[in-house]
C-alpha cells in the first residue's frame, strides 16, 4: 500500500530537512556563526535552504522549506525540539525527564507534550551546547551543571550515572517583568497589604522574603525593591542576575562559579563583602543560602536598614530556622538566645509566598519579627494571612485575613512619613480582590 500524500510530504521534507542539516554543519563557520546575530543566522540559513530546495526536490512547497530551515536553525544554533517551547506565551519551565518525556509548566500546571529528541545522546549534545556557550563542562567528570541562558533562563542539567535512566534538563524561564498592579489583579496580594509592605520598604524595614521553590520570591523581591527611592545607592548581589531595577543608582553583582579548569570562583558572601565598601544605602541579596547570611544580617543591623533579601522556606517562622542553621552552618559559633538576638535585631518582617494546588501564587503571610521572650523565643505576630479553606476543580481557595495586631513598625513608618491608618489592622476578611484595579508605580 502506498503511503498517503500527506506521509509521503513528510518523508521528502524530512529528508530535505537532513540534507539542509549536513549541508549547513558543513558550509558554514560554526566556530564564527556564534558571533551572529539571530537575523543573519536566519537569513544565511533560509537563503541556503532556497538555493537546495529545486535542487534536491522541485516540488517541495515554499512552507515546508521554510520549515525545514527554522528546524535546522533550531538544531544547529538553538535548543533542539525544545526551542519552540521556550518561545511559547505563557510557558515558564521546561521539564526534560528522558528524550520522550518532556513537560512544560505553562499558566501555573505541568503538562506533557508532543515533544521528543531523537535518544539520549540528542538531549546529551543540548545541554553540552547550553553549556558550552558560558564556558561550562558537562561530562561523565563533572555531570552537573547550572548555567544561564542569554534571556536569563536558569538551566541545570545533569547527566548519567547521577541519572542512570536519561539525561535530565530543567530550564526556568522568566518572561516580562511583572508589576504591582499584576500581582493584585491576578489575586496574589490584597492591594491593602500591598500599600502597607509598600510603606515599609520606602521606610527602611528589613525585608525577608520566604517561600518555596517556583513560588515567586524572585519577583515578589523585584517588585519590593521598585519601592525604593530613586536618590539611594543600592548594590544587589545574584547567584543569577534576575532583579531588574528601575532605579538609577543600582550597582549589579553576580557570584561567578569555576571555570573549566575549576578555579576563579566568586562567591555571594565574597560579593556582599566586598558591597558592604561601596557605600550602599541598602542591599539586596537574590537569595541567602549559605555562610553570606551572617554578612547580610549585619549589613541590616549596622547602617544599611532596609535591605532586603530571601530564604528558602516552608512558612514564616521556618524562615527564622533556616537562618539558624545557614548561620550555624557558617561557623557562627555563639549561644543560641545570642544567635536569636542577632536574627531578631536585624530582621523586621517576613513575607511568605507560596504556589498553591493549581499554580495560583498568594502571599499567605506577612508576619513581624518584634524580639525575643524571657525564653529567649522569637515574638512574631501575624500581620495579615491568606486561609486556605480547601481544592475545587484542581486549584485552591480561601479568602486573605486581617488578624488583628497592630504592627510595632507603625512608629516606623510615622516617623518616615508614610503613616498607615490603624483601622487596616482590624481583624476581619479581605474582600475578594478580583477585577480590582490598581495604577503601576
Amino acid at each position: 500500500m502506498a503511503p498517503s500524500s500527506d506521509a509521503a510530504t513528510d518523508l521528502r521534507a524530512a529528508h530535505f530537512r537532513d540534507e539542509l542539516h549536513r549541508t549547513v554543519v558543513e558550509a558554514l563557520d560554526l566556530s564564527r556563526i556564534d558571533r551572529w546575530s539571530p537575523e543573519r543566522v536566519r537569513t544565511e540559513v533560509h537563503t541556503l535552504a532556497a538555493k537546495m530546495a529545486p535542487r534536491i526536490d522541485r516540488s517541495l512547497p515554499k512552507p515546508v522549506v521554510d520549515r525545514a530551515a527554522n528546524e535546522v536553525i533550531d538544531e544547529v544554533f538553538g535548543l533542539g525540539p525544545i526551542e519552540s517551547l521556550l518561545k511559547s506565551p505563557g510557558v515558564t519551565e521546561v521539564l526534560v525527564n528522558a528524550p520522550d518525556q518532556v513537560y512544560v509548566e505553562r499558566n501555573g500546571r505541568l503538562e506533557r507534550v508532543n515533544v521528543s529528541f531523537t535518544d539520549a545522546a540528542h538531549v546529551t549534545r543540548v545541554i553540552q551546547r547550553i553549556a558550552a556557550r558560558v564556558g561550562r563542562r558537562i561530562d561523565e567528570s563533572s555531570p552537573m551543571v547550572d548555567a544561564r541562558l542569554p534571556d536569563g533562563s536558569r538551566v541545570n542539567a545533569v547527566l548519567p550515572p547521577l541519572t542512570p535512566d536519561s539525561p535530565v534538563l530543567s530550564i526556568r524561564r522568566f518572561g516580562a517583568v511583572l508589576s504591582a498592579a499584576d500581582l493584585v489583579n491576578g489575586g496574589t496580594v490584597p492591594p491593602q497589604v500591598l500599600k502597607f509592605l509598600q510603606a515599609c520598604v520606602a521606610s527602611k524595614v528589613n525585608i525577608v522574603v520566604s517561600g518555596g521553590t517556583g513560588a515567586g520570591k524572585t519577583t515578589l523581591l523585584n517588585i519590593l525593591s521598585a519601592y525604593i527611592p530613586p536618590y539611594e545607592r543600592l548594590v544587589t548581589i545574584e547567584d543569577t542576575a534576575e532583579l531588574k531595577l528601575q532605579q538609577p543608582h543600582v550597582v549589579r553583582m553576580e557570584s561567578r562559579p569555576a571555570n573549566l579548569e575549576g578555579k576563579g570562583t566568586v562567591t555571594t558572601r565574597e560579593l556582599l563583602r566586598n558591597s558592604l565598601r561601596m557605600r550602599p544605602d541598602r542591599i539586596i541579596v537574590g537569595e541567602c543560602r549559605g555562610p553570606e547570611v551572617i554578612d547580610m544580617l549585619q549589613a541590616m543591623n549596622t547602617g544599611h536598614e532596609g535591605s532586603l533579601t530571601t530564604v528558602h522556606a516552608n512558612d514564616s517562622y521556618d524562615a527564622l530556622s533556616r537562618l539558624e542553621m545557614m548561620l550555624g552552618l557558617a561557623g557562627f559559633k555563639v549561644p543560641m538566645p545570642v544567635m536569636r538576638a542577632y536574627i531578631a535585631s536585624a530582621v523586621q518582617l517576613i513575607v511568605h509566598i507560596s504556589r498553591l494546588t493549581g499554580g495560583e501564587r498568594k502571599i499567605t503571610r506577612v508576619t513581624e519579627v518584634r524580639g525575643l521572650r524571657k525564653r529567649n523565643s522569637y515574638m512574631t505576630r501575624d500581620i495579615f494571612k491568606f486561609e486556605q479553606r480547601g481544592v475545587k476543580d484542581g486549584r485552591a481557595f480561601g479568602s486573605f485575613q486581617v488578624v488583628g495586631h497592630l504592627p510595632k513598625l507603625l512608629n516606623q513608618l510615622e516617623m518616615a512619613g508614610h503613616a498607615m491608618p490603624e483601622k487596616l489592622f482590624q481583624a476581619g476578611e479581605f474582600q475578594s480582590n478580583e477585577n480590582v484595579l490598581m495604577e503601576d508605580r
